[in-house]
């Protein structure tokens, strides 16, 4: 890690974590290397990353929609740990003589504060009337909903193949289609919504979204050539 910025960040990174404690996730994405972007992290046990982990689909969609241009951060939106767990996240864009250059991240989880505010309830109403009436709003998720819920849910892998794996599995819900049984305009569609998304700014995912989708990485270039001329 060479920016002396992005080295004082690393430092408030561990501090951050320390300070608002295990149920705050504090990560530092270096824009170099938008594969392994994480270069530090405090409490990762809650989203379940660590060092060299790559970006997210959240933060690849703002670089690709450049909202960094006009936003210092963003805040309060939902994320999904590695678990399933509901996260409430928020990113702060670091930018250098106007250059973005890196995000620092904070994702909590609330869960443990739910369970004690079910207890409490519990005590003054020992009925269903916690069921009905207390339940957290976005229980912790299966493994159905993550893969179904909303694109601009912040999704957190450790891994590129994961990365691509994810968004491929959302594109195919979306769709209600297995990826065997993708025709070509199908699969044209599902690559300009994964170019869109920013998914080809990693360098691999191009191998890693031919294998979801069942088909070879020279039919991906092949339809982001064909997206980008019909774009022109």
């Amino acid at each position: 890690m060479a920016n002396s910025l992005l080295q004082q960040y690393a430092k408030l990174t561990e501090f951050l974590g320390f300070a608002l404690g295990p149920d705050y996730e504090v990560a530092l994405h270096d824009l170099t290397d938008k594969n392994r972007s994480i270069i530090a992290i405090a409490n990762g046990h809650v989203s379940g990353r660590a060092v060299g982990a790559p970006l997210t689909n959240v933060a690849l969609q703002s670089l690709m929609d450049k909202s960094y241009e006009t936003q210092d951060y963003h805040l309060h939106y939902c994320g999904v740990s590695a678990t399933g767990k509901t996260l409430r996240s928020s990113t702060m864009f670091i930018k250098q003589n106007g250059r973005l250059i890196g995000l620092l991240c904070i994702s909590f989880d609330d869960s443990r504060y739910q369970d004690a505010i079910e207890t409490i309830m519990r005590l003054c109403h020992p009925d269903r009337f916690v069921e009905d009436n207390c339940s957290p709003a976005r229980p912790d998720m299966s493994a159905e909903a993550v893969r179904t819920a909303p694109a601009t849910t912040e999704r957190y892998h450790n891994s590129i193949d994961a990365v691509a794996g994810d968004a491929v599995a959302r594109e195919l819900a979306r769709l209600g289609i297995t990826a065997d049984r993708l025709t070509p305009d199908e699969r044209v569609q599902i690559i300009a919504s994964l170019e869109a998304g920013g998914i080809f700014l990693l360098k691999g995912a191009v191998k890693d979204v031919a294998s979801a989708l069942r088909c070879s990485q020279a039919s991906v270039y092949r339809y982001l050539s064909q997206i980008k001329k019909d774009a022109d």
